[in-house]
């Protein structure tokens, strides 16, 4: 039996709100499969692995109309945008283990009453810092994105009106 989910089930199983999924339907970005005769939408596998791609490729920096753009010319496989998403992954987790083994170092030397050499020192603050701006560039691009969105929304208010 095909397993099907309203679009509230959908979005307390994806995290996402229920306006946004209605949001991304009204830009044409991911429609549900189905109906129930009320008129209520029906998502089914099918519709999760396209909703899976979609918030990879936002993930990885795509605005919502690049994102759109990408899966209609099918510049990506599935396959291709799991990967990619691994390889961010990958590079976020090779920073925070640079800067770990960077706070082990200087937490050895502190625990057998040694100093910090000022190379310990600057080898710490690079690792916090390709840290921190790492994050700092993709909060940005989280924010930018989400306003992207707020502004979609806007206009589309203000075409209904």
């Amino acid at each position: 039996m095909k397993r099907l989910w309203k679009v509230g089930d959908l979005a307390r199983l994806t995290g996402l709100t229920v306006r946004t999924l209605r949001f991304y339907d009204q830009i044409g970005l991911f429609s549900p499969s189905g109906q129930t005769e009320s008129g209520h939408r029906l998502y089914d596998e099918s519709d999760l692995s396209r909703l899976q791609q979609i918030l990879s490729l936002k993930e990885l920096g795509l605005s919502l109309e690049e994102v759109r753009s990408a899966l209609a010319d099918k510049q990506f496989s599935p396959l291709e945008i799991v990967q990619l998403q691994m390889g961010k992954v990958k590079e976020q987790i090779g920073l925070q283990q640079r800067l770990l083994e960077q706070l082990q170092h200087a937490s050895r030397l502190m625990q057998g009453k040694e100093s910090l050499g000022v190379e310990d020192f600057t080898q710490l603050l690079q690792a916090m810092k390709r840290s921190h701006e790492k994050l700092v560039i993709e909060r940005k691009a989280s924010w930018e994105r989400r306003l992207d969105v707020l502004g979609d929304f806007l206009a589309e208010e203000e075409e209904g009106t």
